[in-house]
């Protein structure tokens, strides 16, 4: 990228600017949803997402964990990661099928065109592509799916949302729900006159990220759990992981990549179809300590920092 991405023209059809062993997951308290919040038509129709007011969400607080990770995450990694710093700066980045889109600290939104960052117009704060497409969530956890270059409403309510699962999509609500989309309401939804099943899913996810082979989440004390995703709702009960990751996620190849709550990165080793949980965590010491955001996709390991810098690192 030779450019710094503040003077990269848009290229998008509709760009203007550029860019600056338990059954389930446990609850972090005893709160239970409110009736009629958790995945139901928003109270409101929203307006788009470049017009839709800012609101802010309800965040569960994490509980304290201790400075240094468990043994199961002390392993280093042997492979030598090459990174660069990419223009520009994002607040949360998601790669997959080959593209990267990410958003500003502004609900700005971006996607990588061939070497230059490209401005999508609209207003969302967490973003995914995948296998089911593109899709995003804005300030007020509307949902919205990109269609012919168009942000087309989808009902409902998310505040972290993934399209890495086959050809389904996932994400966790306000309240912590996880949800799943099956195909057949995702592939084809084009708007008002699609139809629209979401599945809620036992337990409390505040990140929800699937993959080929497993789906992953992570509770508001930081716990993991993953769950084979052979389909939308994933199979048997969920599994506990030991360690502590704040965010994580699946790419499309089943690699899983996580982030703890003191900024270090962790990969889940030798995951597969034969061994979806895979085996163990293996540190990954990249940016020690400044890491917030990544996300996995064809030998690239994106990285946001918590200065919103932007690193593509390969192995």
């Amino acid at each position: 990228m030779r450019r710094h991405v503040d003077q990269v023209r848009a290229r998008h059809p509709e760009s203007s600017s550029s860019l600056d062993k338990q059954t389930e997951p446990p609850e972090a308290s005893s709160r239970e949803d409110e009736p009629g919040t958790s995945m139901h038509q928003p109270n409101a129709e929203p307006q788009p997402p470049d017009e839709q007011g800012e609101q802010q969400s309800a965040v569960p607080e994490r509980l304290d964990l201790p400075v240094n990770p468990p043994a199961e995450l002390r392993r280093s990694a042997r492979e030598p990661y090459s990174c660069k710093q990419v223009p520009g700066k994002l607040m949360q980045i998601d790669a997959g099928v080959g593209e990267v889109i990410g958003v500003t600290r502004d609900h700005d939104i971006f996607t990588l065109y061939e070497s230059s960052w490209t401005h999508v117009a609209g207003k969302l704060k967490h973003v995914t592509v995948g296998p089911a497409g593109t899709w995003g969530v804005n300030s007020g956890n509307s949902i919205f799916k990109l269609v012919a270059a168009k942000w087309v409403h989808v009902p409902g309510l998310l505040k972290q949302i993934d399209a890495g699962g086959d050809q389904f999509v996932s994400g966790a609500n306000h309240h912590d729900t996880p949800f799943c989309l099956p195909m057949d309401s995702t592939v084809g939804y084009t708007g008002e006159n699609s139809g629209v099943n979401w599945i809620s899913i036992a337990g409390k996810l505040k990140y929800y990220s699937c993959g080929p082979y497993s789906c992953w989440g992570v509770n508001s004390q930081d716990q993991i759990f993953w769950v084979t995703s052979s389909h939308c709702q994933g199979v048997g009960n969920w599994q506990h992981i030991p360690g502590s990751l704040s965010m994580i996620e699946v790419g499309g190849d089943g690699s899983v990549y996580g982030i703890n709550s003191y900024g270090n990165v962790f990969r889940r080793d030798s995951v597969s179809r034969f061994k979806p949980e895979g085996t163990r965590w293996t540190y990954i010491p990249l940016y020690s300590s400044q890491v917030k955001h990544v996300s996995y996709d064809t030998g690239h390991l994106w990285i946001i920092l918590r200065d919103d810098n932007i690193y593509d690192c390969t192995v």
